[in-house]
């Protein structure tokens, strides 16, 4: 680690030309005195490192050296695809070769990307919600990076008994905080199948690489993800409300709404009536999400089908009035 810790430290260097002690400990999240220990080793070992006293000093390298440490090895290079994601890659266990890619990347190009990709960042939890990291992520994400065979002990829900597979990794997704592992069992015409990887109770990777057949080398994970999230959302959507709704209403449906379930809604919209309201279907997971849909969209929409849950738009729409002190005589009619 010390070894890594002080290329990083010559690359940092050689990108930025100065930094000073705290910089760098900062930067490599050590104490200045390691950072004395690790340019002093460097020294020691023959690279022109200096040290400049006085308010604007630092640490800096002789003019014109440059390392020849600037090759991207396999898994660098790899990584660099998520270069922007820094907590993902950190969770995987790739943090320190996601640092050394773009240290030797800035070393190419004279440190001009290390500012420029500091404005860049993906915060994919949702707000308000906490996602805690699967305690077995990162040896997922080693089968995967290495295309090894994963010997994993899974729990389809919780209440369930724990199966026991092997499998051929294809990736990993981050969907709203939650990692799922994208893989096929190791038998013949095995397909593709979704794991939580919070719900992996044991997870092993093989010493050795699977040899891709067909079915793994001609795999897309971003096209299998997209039909599989598309598929999913819409066999949750179970229910179907009518509803009548304002130009108002209509414009807010795709903000307000499940994306899936507006854009079907939109698509059903008959021509407005005299009033310019337009009838549409909406598909919903229940009549009591429905219900919480609707409210969403307050006096723009009107309930038409089912009846029950117009009955129910009613109540609440009464216990509202009654709460702002509306008498019955002056509420709105429609």
């Amino acid at each position: 680690m010390r070894t890594a810790r002080a290329i990083s430290l010559l690359l940092l260097l050689q990108a930025r030309r100065s930094m000073t002690g705290a910089e760098l400990a900062a930067e490599l999240e050590v104490s200045e005195r390691t950072v004395q220990r690790d340019v002093l080793a460097l020294a020691e070992a023959g690279v022109p490192v200096y040290s400049d006293r006085g308010r604007a000093g630092g640490y800096r390298l002789l003019d014109g050296y440059r390392t020849r440490l600037t090759g991207l090895d396999r898994t660098e290079a790899e990584v660099l695809l998520l270069a922007g994601l820094p907590g993902p890659l950190q969770d995987m266990g790739l943090a320190d070769p996601a640092l050394a890619a773009r240290l030797k990347v800035a070393g190419e190009l004279g440190g001009a990307p290390v500012a420029g990709a500091r404005r860049f960042h993906l915060d994919a939890p949702g707000w308000f919600r906490d996602a805690p990291v699967p305690p077995l992520l990162a040896e997922v994400a080693r089968a995967v990076w290495g295309g090894r065979l994963l010997r994993a002990r899974y729990r389809r829900r919780p209440e369930a008994d724990p199966v026991e597979r092997v499998l051929r990794p294809a990736g990993l997704v981050l969907k709203a905080g939650t990692w799922y592992l994208v893989a096929r069992p190791d038998e013949q015409d095995g397909a593709h199948r979704v794991y939580r990887v919070d719900r992996l109770l044991a997870a092993e990777p093989s010493d050795l690489p699977f040899t891709p057949d067909g079915a793994d080398a001609d795999f897309d994970l971003a096209a299998f993800w997209e039909a599989r999230a598309a598929g999913f959302a819409r066999s949750l959507l179970r229910e179907t409300v009518t509803l009548r709704l304002t130009p108002l209403g209509l414009d807010r449906l795709p903000r307000l709404l499940e994306p899936l379930a507006a854009q079907e809604a939109l698509a059903s919209a008959g021509e407005p009536d005299g009033q310019g309201r337009v009838t549409v279907r909406l598909p919903v997971e229940s009549l009591d999400v429905g219900y919480e849909e609707v409210l969403r969209l307050g006096p723009e929409a009107e309930v038409l089908e089912p009846p029950a849950l117009r009955r129910r738009l009613a109540e609440a729409a009464a216990r509202a009035a009654a709460l702002y002190g509306v008498p019955p005589a002056d509420r709105p009619q429609r």
